[in-house]
């Protein structure tokens, strides 16, 4: 089979993951696979790596200093899964929320 986009055999894919990553054998041949049989899960989940990771900067920015990261990603984990709709909406509440109480502090 062809890996999607890039045209690829399995064989290239293995290779440039061999290169490119500090993986495993018995692991990137595993991520090929599973990329080559379910495009769409490795699709998805980039996705949502990308769009926690942006959620993340914004909550960053927005409380600066007062960021804590351990509390970001409970926030992310503690509900389970949901659609990324409403985490986006969770976390900007939760932003709201620490800055309300960065200003009742001080």
């Amino acid at each position: 089979p062809k890996l999607h986009a890039m045209g690829w055999t399995r064989q290239q894919a293995i290779d440039w993951m061999r290169h490119n990553t500090p993986m495993a054998d018995t692991d990137i041949k595993a991520e090929v696979d599973r990329y080559i049989a379910l495009p769409g899960q490795a699709l998805a989940y980039m996705i949502g790596s990308m769009q926690i990771q942006a959620m993340r900067e914004r909550a960053r920015q927005a409380l600066g200093k007062k960021f804590d990261l351990r509390a970001f990603h409970h926030q992310v984990l503690i509900d389970g899964a949901m659609p990324m709709q409403l985490l986006n909406r969770k976390i900007d509440d939760w932003v709201q929320e620490q800055k309300a109480a960065q200003g009742a502090g001080t």
